[in-house]
């Protein structure tokens, strides 16, 4: 079992590659997050709508926020304003969101999915739902069952966000 420390601190002039906590499992972490990124990138090859993964990342977010501020979309994607402003305009430009005003608010604009928008998402989901099923089928039924017993943790991985060290 590693003896290094399991809080990810620095030992040795490397950062551990393994969690371990008491009477748990040791998990590879750089095992795990090349698994994560290279599935990641899987699901990535496919056309994009003629979008970066940030503009469809993006495009996600307005969708699942639903009308939203310029400002609380950099701020979700964490992008800069002049980044916002390319990034919203090529949205725009392919016909995927459009810009509302904001009653009361001459300045504010808020961005909605138009429904090209919606369906370049839903085709998108699709592919990759089929392409991560095909992808399964080469697995053993004990590989299925244990990524089946894996989903939780993931997801709660996922929805956690970034860990900050100081906290």
């Amino acid at each position: 079992m590693d003896s290094g420390p399991a809080d990810g601190s620095r030992a040795g002039g490397q950062r551990a590659a393994t969690a371990v906590l008491a009477d748990a499992p040791t998990v590879d972490v750089t095992r795990l997050r090349v698994a994560i990124a290279r599935l990641s990138r899987l699901l990535r090859k496919h056309e994009l709508a003629g979008l970066t993964p940030t503009q469809l990342a993006a495009l996600a977010t307005v969708e699942q926020a639903g009308p939203l501020r310029l400002g609380d979309l950099a701020a979700a994607e964490r992008i800069a304003p002049s980044t916002l402003t390319r990034l919203v305009s090529a949205l725009e430009d392919h016909g995927y969101v459009r810009r509302c005003a904001v009653p009361g608010d001459a300045r504010a604009w808020t961005l909605v999915v138009t429904a090209t928008g919606h369906e370049v998402l839903d085709r998108i989901r699709q592919e990759n739902t089929i392409q991560l099923a095909d992808s399964l089928l080469m697995l053993s039924s004990d590989q299925l069952a244990a990524l089946a017993a894996a989903l939780p943790a993931l997801e709660q991985l996922a929805d956690a966000g970034p860990h900050d060290p100081a906290g």
